[in-house]
């Protein structure tokens, strides 16, 4: 790979749409790309006894070994390969699985968080925030985690009240001022989707004549 890789960051909330938005991204511009998720970089605990974990803030930044993720990011930038770890949201730790990534022209990096970090946010090329109302992005966390990761109904509407809800105001609304593009409804927004992915080729295309110049 001759030319420097091109990172998008997708922040917002829980259950606004980041994923969704990635994965059209990921099948719409036309260059070799991958999807790195903070999510992947959740601390292990596993020196910490289940019933403890389940009670643990996971909405705060220091629930991520972000360090990690920003060398992952660095590496695949300079041309290497990575191997990051699985995580279990059924257990709340690692699992013995690994992932193996090499580079890319496209890194696509989205998560809760992303814009909270400075050095993490400096290895963007461009920045996306995806707005979505508060009640529609409820609705989604507790469709996804009663179906998907075997959890209860109260259990989903604790944790929400408890620590999603209070960490979203204090982090991720306010890292918002630093998006560059603002997409309300994310994935689903088919018009900013379009608009995005226009943005992004010409971008790619004008640094590949840059580098080729």
């Amino acid at each position: 790979m001759n030319c420097s890789p091109f990172v998008i960051g997708i922040a917002g909330g829980t259950g606004s749409g980041k994923t969704t938005l990635a994965t059209k991204l990921k099948s719409a511009i036309p260059e070799d790309s991958i999807i790195l998720s903070h999510d992947f970089y959740y601390h292990a605990n596993a020196d910490i006894p289940f019933e403890q974990r389940v009670m643990m803030n996971y909405d705060h930044p220091n629930s991520f070994d972000t360090d990690l993720m920003i060398k992952d990011i660095k590496k695949l930038k300079s041309g290497q390969a990575i191997d990051y770890g699985q995580y279990s949201f059924e257990t709340y730790t690692k699992t013995s699985k690994t992932v193996h990534l090499e580079p890319t022209r496209v890194i696509i990096v989205e998560g809760i968080l992303i814009f909270d970090n400075k050095e993490l946010l400096d290895l963007m090329d461009i920045k996306v925030f995806v707005d979505t109302d508060a009640d529609i992005r409820l609705i989604r966390r507790l469709t996804r985690d009663v179906k998907e990761r075997n959890r209860s109904l109260d259990s989903v509407i604790s944790q929400y009240m408890s620590t999603v809800k209070p960490m979203h105001e204090q982090f991720v609304e306010p890292s918002k001022k630093y998006a560059d593009i603002i997409i309300p409804q994310g994935g689903e927004n088919l018009v900013a989707l379009h608009m995005l992915i226009d943005r992004i080729n010409a971008l790619i295309n004008h640094t590949t004549e840059n580098e080729i110049n």
